[in-house]
């Protein structure tokens, strides 16, 4: 069974809400997935969720390991998003990909959604998982959609973007090197030593026009220089300071570029600040993929960070930012700058 019947349309999640992208089968749906989840997944097990025609939910998966299917944490996650039905796509080997698809969407089913897609999708080929009838389900499968395909490149004239893996995504906000690293290095140390100085509220004054400065630059298309940069990541350690980035925080995709470029260019002691940024401003425009790396290299740098907590464990509910009004950090969360 498709999951839109022919000449029907999907609009993507709020990462571009003015996405609509033509899915009238199987293979359409298995195109639009890498463009959901902003790369190519494999060795994964991939959840879609709708209401009515609009994708409202993603969510991806490693494969579960040898002897589990999934269901005990996939399940209760899905479950808790508020759509009507659900699409379950597996990337990987033929035997663990199947017996977790056809696991999880039994659970779902038993949970009371409507699983019109089972699909698992090896070595370029795709198969509908259950299906008996071999005229539309042959036992060689069916290639997957070219790169050119209608629907991607629908998608990628809609400003979506697809990058080959993950871990692409996870270099995204990895950090810079070279001499663009001694560069920031020397600019951070100059930093330092200038506000070692300086007195709490001119700290926080200085702090708070240097998030404005940001903005106002990368609203514009511009960027921070080194030393900018490298003054921002020192002075957004203070609470306050963060405070004030949060709270001016608000479904604008050029954060995305200034915290990517904040987080990649500090020095790694001050990464949790704007990577804890980035991870929030993707959280709130459905970029769910972005977001968890970016709060993976917060926790990486500070396993201790408690707003990267906070955030790491609303991206592993699903739960989306409309449902957390008002969120604010946890007393504690910041330290003041690193020990």
């Amino acid at each position: 069974m498709a999951l839109a019947e022919s000449g029907s349309t999907a609009t993507l999640p709020a990462m571009n809400p003015e996405c609509t992208l033509a899915i009238r089968s199987s293979a359409d749906l298995i195109a639009a997935t890498p463009y959901l989840l902003g790369f190519h997944p494999t060795d994964s097990i991939v959840v879609i969720g709708l209401v009515g025609r609009t994708v409202s939910f993603v969510a991806r998966h490693d494969l579960p390991p040898p002897g589990s299917d999934g269901t005990d944490w996939i399940a209760p996650l899905v479950a808790r998003q508020t759509v009507q039905s659900v699409a379950v796509l597996g990337f990987g080997p033929p035997d663990p990909v199947t017996q977790t698809v056809a696991a999880l969407a039994a659970a779902l089913a038993r949970d009371g959604l409507s699983v019109p897609e089972t699909l698992r999708i090896t070595d370029g080929r795709w198969w509908t998982i259950g299906c008996p009838d071999r005229r539309c389900c042959p036992a060689e499968g069916r290639p997957v959609p070219s790169p050119a395909n209608p629907v991607a490149t629908a998608a990628i004239f809609q400003g979506q973007v697809a990058l080959p893996s993950r871990r692409d995504l996870v270099n995204q906000v990895a950090a810079v090197e070279g001499a663009e690293r001694q560069r920031m290095a020397a600019a951070t140390a100059k930093v330092c030593e200038r506000l070692g100085l300086s007195a709490a509220a001119p700290a926080e004054r200085a702090g708070r026009a240097a998030v404005r400065r940001a903005e106002k630059l990368y609203a514009a298309g511009r960027s921070l220089t080194f030393d900018e940069t490298a003054a921002l990541g020192v002075l957004l350690a203070d609470r306050r300071v963060h405070d004030y980035a949060l709270n001016r925080t608000f479904d604008e995709h050029w954060r995305l570029a200034l915290w990517t470029g904040m987080t990649r260019r500090v020095e790694p002691v001050w990464v949790p600040g704007p990577a804890t940024l980035l991870s929030y401003a993707a959280w709130r425009v459905g970029h769910g993929a972005l977001a968890r790396v970016a709060v993976d290299r917060a926790l990486l740098q500070d396993p201790g960070h408690r707003f990267a907590s906070v955030l790491d464990r609303l991206l592993a509910a699903g739960i989306s930012h409309e449902a957390v009004e008002g969120l604010e950090p946890p007393a504690g969360a910041f330290r003041g700058g690193p020990r």
